[in-house]
């Protein structure tokens, strides 16, 4: 486990999860709003918002707010208009840092991605002038109590999966881009629901970070999440053991 999942991890055990539920809400509403104008918005004939209303289980959104959110967005009016956008550049000690946004103001949010990245010591680039060091992958998991490690290779594999990675808690699938829809799809009917599905930004190398240079990369990570326009963030560094520990004490 290395960089932002480690970031998640840590923020969750400081209990930062729960004290900002109302925000999940309003980040996942942006994202169903998107998925559900980008095509029918029935989720068995949209796969961009299968898997948003996927996002919103995570989060244990009521079933009534997503019905709400995807009438909102497809009734008259539909509500404020979001363009997507990805911001690259690099924080402190040389982190890469991706940023995914829905923005109804882009020069709003392109001021308030650059200030944090400044004010944290980094620099915003150019459009791919990060995404290079990371892979685009669509990453399914489920509960490891579903299928043994074997059982679950198999139908993944043969669903069009790249690789599994089990442990004792969970079975990580990842595949391409251009398969993820088509593989949710078929694991679906055998294991049921999937604890999450999305696409993903997984570094190909990571930079090690001291316990100082990770206090302020995780700081930039955290005002970025913070933003009410940024719907993800993505970044390659990882952290040794005891660092991970110290951070989370």
């Amino acid at each position: 486990m290395a960089g932002h999942s480690q970031f998640k991890n840590i923020m969750h055990r400081k209990g930062a999860q729960d004290a900002k539920r109302a925000k999940q809400f309003a980040k996942v509403i942006r994202e169903i709003t998107v998925a559900a104008r980008s095509g029918l918005p029935d989720p068995a004939a949209n796969p961009r918002l299968r898997a948003a209303i996927s996002a919103a289980r995570e989060v244990n959104m009521p079933k009534d707010t997503v019905e709400r959110a995807i009438k909102k967005a497809t009734g008259a009016g539909g509500g404020d208009d979001y363009a997507e956008i990805r911001y690259e550049g690099y924080g402190p000690a040389g982190v890469a840092v991706i940023v995914e946004a829905l923005t109804d103001n882009r020069n709003r949010t392109a001021s308030e991605v650059r200030a944090a990245f400044s004010k944290y010591g980094g620099s915003l680039g150019e459009m791919n002038s990060v995404s290079f060091m990371f892979k685009r992958l669509g990453v399914i998991t489920y509960p490891a109590s579903v299928a043994s490690e074997d059982e679950m290779l198999e139908a993944a594999i043969e669903a069009g999966a790249d690789n599994v990675v089990s442990t004792e808690e969970t079975h990580e699938i990842t595949c391409e881009v251009e398969s993820f829809f088509a593989v949710r799809d078929v694991l679906e009917p055998k294991f049921g629901e999937p604890l999450s599905a999305k696409l993903d930004w997984r570094p190909e190398n990571s930079v090690s970070l001291d316990e100082e240079k990770a206090r302020t990369v995780l700081k930039l990570l955290d005002v970025l999440e913070d933003n009410d326009d940024v719907q993800n963030v993505y970044a390659n560094f990882d952290l040794p053991e005891d660092v991970a520990e110290a951070l989370s004490a």
